[in-house]
């Protein structure tokens, strides 16, 4: 028994409880130890018996998850799988959670919810076995904030401000923290961004929106058939594929419905793809953290066109996966740091 991955369920739902429960103690690597129906009965045994992972709802009775989140990452960082409805509100506050340090979100109708939850026991599975080796810094440490960088650029360089150079970023899992930390550094004047970071439908445009808020820039969840603007950013919305076309001397974006692409959708793959058909040279790429090997096929496909391509650093990334692969595949042009994510976009177009 000590051996399996212990696992607490905080969520006021008993067919969540028993069925999310059913799901996980289908592998046997997985003990659900303990649930509870709100986060103030679970506080004493995370304090005394802590498990390896926590699988938390965000709107409950008595106290919500997120001021759970706050106090476990004061208190006793655990990794926690956010189990949240497809709601707007839950959308919102489920962001909110992966910026305060959740590993990752899991979703739920409100409607269906047994049947949904069973359709996906393969994937609650696969998220709890990575979260076991994940490590939430304590909230008195600063996440993923690296020191203020001044990347304040020259506007002299009047070719900085044309629509024909494209940054393209690639991230899944810790994605939201590094996402937040580059696009809270950069400054005008840069190119269009356009971003694919798995996360699921309706929960995308909260999380743009969340981006924009914090940044200089012009942030917002893509649709379909948008010139891509200088200091704009195009966040792949989580029910769609997103890929770049040129027309004449612009970049139009375009969303593309249809199946995941290896699991994936929005696919970074689909994404560096199309960057490297279209873009080519005038394009550079980031693969940053996440789990799986998406985006590292596309971003040797970039590097082979002629774009720069940079892969984030194990130390950095919260789980080296998908740089990983990237870098296994000479990929990149080059490895870097989170905190070198900012200037290194600058220099780019410097």
């Amino acid at each position: 028994m000590s051996n399996k991955i212990s696992v607490y369920i905080i969520d006021d739902s008993a067919v969540v409880r028993q069925t999310v429960t059913a799901m996980l103690e289908y592998s046997p690597e997985i003990c659900v130890t303990k649930v509870f129906s709100n986060p103030v009965l679970a506080q004493p045994s995370v304090l005394e018996e802590p498990p390896d992972v926590i699988i938390l709802d965000i709107e409950m009775p008595q106290m919500d998850g997120i001021t759970f989140l706050r106090w476990l990452m004061a208190n006793k960082p655990i990794p926690v799988i956010i189990c949240s409805s497809l709601t707007t509100t839950g959308a919102q506050l489920s962001v909110e959670a992966l910026s305060l340090g959740a590993f990752e979100i899991l979703t739920k109708p409100e409607c269906g919810l047994k049947s949904f939850l069973e359709s996906q026991r393969e994937q609650f599975i696969k998220v709890v076995k990575q979260a076991r080796f994940y490590r939430p810094k304590s909230s008195t440490e600063d996440i993923n904030r690296a020191p203020a960088i001044n990347v304040a650029m020259s506007t002299t360089n009047l070719a900085i401000n044309t629509t024909d150079k494209v940054v393209a970023i690639g991230t899944s899992t810790g994605g939201t923290q590094a996402l937040e930390y580059i696009f809270s550094q950069l400054e005008p004047e840069l190119p269009g961004i356009v971003v694919v970071q798995h996360m699921p439908a309706n929960f995308t445009k909260a999380f743009a929106q969340r981006l924009n808020d914090i940044s200089k820039l012009k942030i917002k969840e893509a649709e379909h058939n948008e010139r891509v603007l200088a200091n704009h950013v195009y966040i792949a919305p989580g029910s769609h594929h997103l890929q770049l076309v040129r027309r004449g001397a612009f970049y139009y974006t375009q969303l593309k419905d249809g199946p995941p692409v290896q699991r994936h959708k929005p696919s970074v793959n689909v994404l560096f793809q199309s960057v490297a058909k279209q873009v080519r040279s005038n394009a550079i790429g980031f693969i940053l953290t996440g789990m799986g090997a998406d985006g590292a096929f596309g971003l040797l496909e970039m590097k082979k066109s002629g774009a720069k391509t940079y892969a984030q650093d194990e130390s950095s990334s919260i789980v080296f996966g998908m740089p990983k692969e990237a870098i296994k595949l000479n990929a990149h042009s080059k490895e870097v740091t989170l905190a070198d994510v900012p200037t290194t976009i600058t220099q780019c177009f410097s």
